[in-house]
């Protein structure tokens, strides 16, 4: 930290605050594309249904659990862009105070991702399942 007078602290340097808008853009990007793909993952189900039928195949009974975790992905999405929006707010309000900036180490980024692992591994568990 520096004593000079004019030179513009954290809280006062434009960088700051542009650095935290692309933050929340990347967040809503992210809540976006977990949205898109729930929601093809929700109509995949029906997408082999169909396939199964124009080939005049039997079609599996639809277990719904493409559903599920479609839905539960655009939840998430939905659940993503509400937090980024809310930590943004609560990060400009900081840094009007002139509070320095500590990440929790339950971060969004650490939570969004260990919550799309698990649901990766139900879908690879469905997958497999579907398969056989």
């Amino acid at each position: 930290m520096t004593d000079r007078p004019n030179e513009p602290t954290a809280g006062m340097d434009p960088r700051v605050g542009l650095a935290a808008e692309r933050t929340l853009l990347a967040w809503v990007r992210t809540g976006l594309a977990m949205m898109g793909f729930g929601f093809v993952v929700a109509k995949f189900g029906m997408f082999l249904h169909e396939v199964a039928a124009i080939q005049n195949a039997t079609p599996r009974p639809v277990s719904g659990l493409s559903l599920w975790i479609g839905g539960t992905l655009v939840v998430l999405g939905v659940v993503v862009n509400v937090t980024a929006v809310i930590q943004h707010l609560d990060l400009l309000r900081r840094l009007r105070r002139g509070e320095p900036y500590r990440p929790s180490v339950w971060s969004l980024g650490v939570v969004v991702t260990l919550l799309l692992a698990v649901v990766g591994m139900m879908m690879t568990a469905y997958l497999i399942a579907s398969s056989s």
